[in-house]
């Protein structure tokens, strides 16, 4: 029996299908290119998904929340999984990316091998864990969303572990450069029970008391919030090399940890039993790749206002203790960033190897910056960065680089047409949207949230609209809206297995529900587009072939009945 060979090409090959991964896939497939994205797991989503099942963290606050690809993967959980059940989460996931008809979703295929002609990846190789299969991909692009950087084969340069706190001018760093990192953890979700029954771990488990329980202060929130994250270890070793130890070490503390709460009815533990505790732990930190630009702590601080500015961060500097949950020190320390922090194009593309792209995780910063930009929804905004300027760049046959020195203020644009925040940038309103006579002058200024106290966005009750009188007949292209898809909620998957019925997420609930769009013609309006049960805050409308002078948007219905629709964008061009 031979071993079957596989030859893959596209445009854009990425590595490594978590939130990163997801975005840059959907972002540059619908920007007109072809992709491949290869996952090692049988599912996409990483430490969001049911294997790992860490929440989806990002920017602190309503008017820092991270919008676009990421949003819209969300808003479509909240329709599709309103139960919020892990293992239908990775199903919205796998729709996410396989209904997009440039994309093509590997799943359980591991990379082992990068082929490299000069300063450029040629191809890279790949067994299918499931299929015996030997797979080889080629593409122009590729993109690095694995966490664990695995493309470093083609000879990219990486760094690992800490900085010394003088190479960057950082004052949280340690004053000697180590090859410490911060660890991983395993996550355990508890149920809800009536009835007490004792916890018996395995024999190889530890085995806690008041003593050698060195977290019973930290657990100081109720069960139904707590996700156990402090359960980590693996900082003083090799997070990669040595994954298998590290994850066994977890386990043995997870199933130690849990005896000792639900025995000693730690914060009410007895009222709850062990749901699922998972095989797979979620890691922080492992490399980092070197762009052209490295960020540090200080441009987390100061708000990163960089001119090539592709997406943004809002977490603190959250830097875990090497020792984990072993130390005697705070297991975590959250030094301040800036509420809303901008991140650069150039610390998403290799320095030294021509055609490879980053995201998540591994990008170009140093160890302390990284505990700021690491958690996913940071990830996922890098991704929708880099899968777009991958599009631009193959559409023009232009290297990452070339790109961002040739053609940075279009790649800009594009992300903020997309519902991309960049920080210090608003976006630019079409010509027609600007010379035309408004009903609602606010929806057209260039802000898709409520910010500084202001309100960006108009209410409309059903039957109402928001209209454009265009002047003279024209040729129109299209509608661009943003609705109201409550920014205040995180949407966040839950930390502990919800009883039937319990805890059911609705859609938000000013959010357009129903709506039309109407052009009008010789005095006369006419439906161009009725959209029902719409899931979506960023909706683009095509009116390609169509003409009128005057366009509008007329509101049906909210996810809240009674309530009007919330729009913060109308725009016709």
């Amino acid at each position: 029996m031979k071993i079957r060979q596989t030859a893959l090409e596209a445009d854009l090959v990425i590595v490594g299908a978590g939130i990163a991964g997801m975005c840059a896939a959907v972002a540059a497939a619908r920007n007109g290119i072809k992709v491949l994205i290869v996952n090692d797991r049988p599912m996409p989503g990483g430490n969001a998904s049911s294997e790992v099942r860490m929440w989806i963290a990002g920017a602190h606050g309503a008017e820092n929340k991270e919008t676009g690809l990421l949003e819209e993967l969300l808003l479509a959980n909240y329709y599709r999984n309103p139960t919020l059940k892990y293992t239908v989460w990775d199903h919205v996931m796998y729709d996410f990316l396989i209904s997009e008809p440039n994309i093509r979703l590997l799943l359980n295929v591991t990379i082992d091998d990068v082929s490299v002609s000069g300063n450029r990846i040629t191809a890279i190789s790949g067994w299918g864990l499931t299929d015996y299969t030997r797979y080889t991909m080629t593409g122009k692009l590729f993109a690095d969303c694995s966490g664990d950087g695995i493309l470093r084969l083609s000879g990219a340069e990486f760094r690992h572990g800490r900085e010394a706190a003088s190479e960057f001018n950082e004052s949280y760093a340690p004053a000697v450069a180590d090859d410490r990192t911060m660890g991983n953890s395993i996550m355990i979700q508890l149920r809800r029970t009536k009835h007490h029954r004792p916890f018996i771990a395995p024999e190889w488990a530890y085995h806690f008391d008041d003593k050698t329980f060195l977290r019973r202060d930290f657990v100081d929130r109720e069960l139904r919030r707590e996700n156990f994250w402090w359960m980590e270890f693996g900082g003083i070793r090799d997070t990669i090399a040595d994954a298998d130890a590290i994850r066994h070490e977890l386990l043995r503390i997870a199933y130690g940890v849990w005896e000792y709460m639900k025995n000693h009815d730690w914060r009410g533990a007895s009222g709850w039993e062990l749901d699922w505790i998972g095989s797979l732990p979620g890691k922080r930190e492992s490399i980092r790749y070197v762009g052209d630009h490295i960020m540090s702590q200080t441009e987390i601080e100061g708000g990163g206002r960089y001119p090539d500015v592709v997406a943004h961060g809002g977490w603190t500097m959250d830097d875990h203790h090497p020792e984990a949950f072993f130390t005697s020190e705070p297991p975590n320390i959250f030094h301040p960033s800036a509420p809303q922090f901008g991140i650069p194009y150039r610390s998403l593309y290799s320095k030294n190897i021509d055609n490879l792209f980053f995201a998540g995780r591994d990008i170009s910063t140093t160890h302390m910056a990284m505990s700021a930009i690491r958690v996913m929804a940071t990830c996922g905004v890098m991704g929708q960065a880099v899968g777009t300027a991958a599009a631009l760049a193959v559409r023009r046959g232009l290297t990452p680089r070339e790109l961002g020195r040739r053609e940075l203020e279009l790649l800009q644009s594009t992300l903020l047409d997309q519902d991309q925040l960049l920080p210090g940038r608003v976006r630019r309103i079409p010509e027609l949207t600007r010379q035309a006579r408004a009903t609602h002058e606010v929806l057209r200024d260039g802000i898709d949230r409520d910010c500084g106290g202001v309100e960006h966005g108009a209410r409309l009750s059903p039957g109402q609209a928001a209209v454009y009188e265009l002047g003279d007949e024209t040729e129109l292209h299209r509608v661009r809206l943003v609705f109201d898809s409550d920014l205040a909620d995180t949407k966040r998957q839950r930390n502990y297995t919800a009883d039937d019925g319990e805890d059911v997420r609705e859609m938000p609930a000013m959010l357009a529900r129903d709506f039309r769009i109407e052009i009008r013609r010789n005095g006369t309006w006419q439906i161009a587009a009725e959209i029902h049960d719409n899931p979506r805050r960023l909706v683009f409308i095509d009116l390609a072939g169509m003409r009128g002078d005057a366009v509008r948007l007329v509101a049906e219905r909210a996810w809240k009945a009674e309530l009007p629709l919330h729009v913060f964008g109308f725009e016709v061009q």
